[in-house]
């Protein structure tokens, strides 16, 4: 187990992006997972603290295998995992059907989440996104589409542990990609923290409200 928790790896990765301390870079996490990581590294190095609205489209009987994700706060941007669509026979109309409630789940938690925070501006700045881990990378994939349709200076993804084919895959499509701890051996996400306890809703609204919003 490499990491506590979530705040333990936020320090971790915070040391690596030292460069961006008190810069104009905005911290975008996928929660819920990579609010406390995001939040640890935007009050190290003195950043912005926003989200990226990132919502995983499960496979059916099988929730926790990612057909693919949305993205963005009306979950407009759809992004699939061909080989998983392909093995099930979902053509896409059907993952279309299945995005549809997981739209409508994203729109209620960026009701919930972002009430009265203004939408961050991407354009024209540097923006980490940040999140617990990368087991098949979908939700990141999302992300990076729909941020890099926002048209920032530069995109980096910052996580504590992945899986090596997703981080090979993923890299080519950012301009930096930190991941100190890339096991050879990777089973889960939650094996290589000693505590991996579920991020509730009240703790990402509270960890948002302690840090500075990012401007519109």
């Amino acid at each position: 187990m490499a990491f506590a928790d979530r705040t333990d790896a936020g320090r971790a990765l915070a040391a690596l992006l030292s460069d961006w301390r008190a810069s104009d870079a905005l911290v975008l996490a996928l929660p819920r997972g990579g609010v406390p990581v995001a939040a640890e590294i935007a009050a190290t190095l003195g950043l912005e603290l926003g989200l990226v609205l990132v919502r995983k489209i499960g496979m059916p009987g099988d929730p926790e295998l990612a057909v693919g994700a949305l993205a963005g706060p009306a979950g407009d941007t759809l992004v699939t995992n061909p080989n998983v669509a392909r093995a099930a026979g979902l053509d896409t109309a059907q993952i279309e059907a299945l995005a549809a409630a997981q739209r409508s789940e994203l729109q209620r938690r960026a009701r919930l989440w972002l009430a009265g925070r203004p939408a961050p501006v991407l354009s024209g700045r540097t923006v980490i996104l940040v999140d617990d881990g990368l087991a098949t990378g979908a939700t990141m994939r999302a992300a990076l589409t729909w941020a890099r349709s926002q048209q920032p200076v530069r995109l980096i993804v910052a996580v504590p542990v992945g899986a090596p084919e997703t981080i090979k895959d993923l890299a080519p499509h950012t301009d930096q990609l930190i991941c100190p701890l890339i096991p050879q051996l990777f089973h889960a996400v939650g094996a290589h923290y000693r505590n991996f306890d579920q991020v509730e809703d009240t703790q990402v609204t509270r960890l948002l409200a302690a840090h500075p919003s990012p401007g519109a």
